[in-house]
């Protein structure tokens, strides 16, 4: 199965700085963690007061874009939407399915970024981990047919959900995509990105992702999807299978 996991890159506003008119009126200057007020009208040994003020910290400040299913991700003709409205951010990882093609960011992708290694000889991009606000509904990354939808058992023991997609624009390929709960389409159903909705809701999972380490507390579920060429086959586990 194909583990969850994504890549990111951090991003934080740095403080801008507000000039103010009036010579006898105080100024204010702001430096990282020191404000310094200056005031102009008393006499100098008076003149400067530094109060410290603690730093912000940007793990505890979660950020996430509202959008409508824009496009996230790319490959010869292929464009893969966010599956939700809510959107924190996308990890994007190496995917275990050696026939997983490597995706191009787009410039809507949501605060991507690409993880580290974790040693499938894969792509650094040939999966991506779409970090969701809960509850809210899960739509199709992709115009194409349902080739197989149902439930599965993640890692030999978590229920999960999953979706397979046959694109329009690349008709033999398959978009997979996994962690959703309630799985409302089945093999045969046409779907629209950004527009059928594939299941109510991603399925929160019971335990630390990658892309967990990159988003604020307490850790929101994420989507997974890939683009994979089925004609390649994956060479064997050296673990097994359940």
């Amino acid at each position: 199965m194909v583990a969850a996991g994504l890549v990111l890159g951090a991003c934080a506003a740095g403080p801008g700085g507000d000039g103010v008119d009036g010579s006898a009126g105080p100024s204010t200057t702001t430096a990282g963690a020191i404000t310094t007020i200056t005031t102009t009208a008393l006499p100098p040994s008076t003149a400067v007061l530094v109060i410290e003020t603690p730093p912000v910290d940007r793990s505890l400040v979660r950020v996430s874009a509202g959008q409508d299913w824009q496009p996230f991700a790319t490959f010869a003709g292929v464009t893969l939407h966010h599956p939700s409205n809510r959107v924190e951010r996308v990890g994007f990882h190496q995917s275990s399915h050696d026939g997983a093609r490597q995706l191009v960011p787009t410039a809507t992708a949501v605060d991507p970024l690409t993880l580290e290694t974790r040693e499938r000889g894969t792509g650094s991009r040939t999966a991506a981990d779409i970090v969701v606000e809960p509850g809210t509904e899960i739509r199709a990354p992709v115009t194409g047919t349902v080739v197989r939808a149902g439930g599965y058992v993640l890692y030999c023991e978590h229920d999960d959900d999953f979706a397979v997609i046959e694109p329009d624009s690349h008709p033999g390929w398959e978009v997979k995509v996994l962690h959703i709960s309630g799985v409302a389409v089945d093999a045969g159903d046409r779907v629209e990105a950004g527009v059928t909705v594939l299941a109510p809701s991603a399925t929160p999972l019971p335990f630390d992702s990658q892309v967990d380490e990159f988003t604020a507390e307490p850790s929101w579920p994420h989507v997974h999807i890939e683009l994979v060429d089925p004609s390649i086959p994956d060479r064997p586990s050296r673990g097994g299978g359940c």
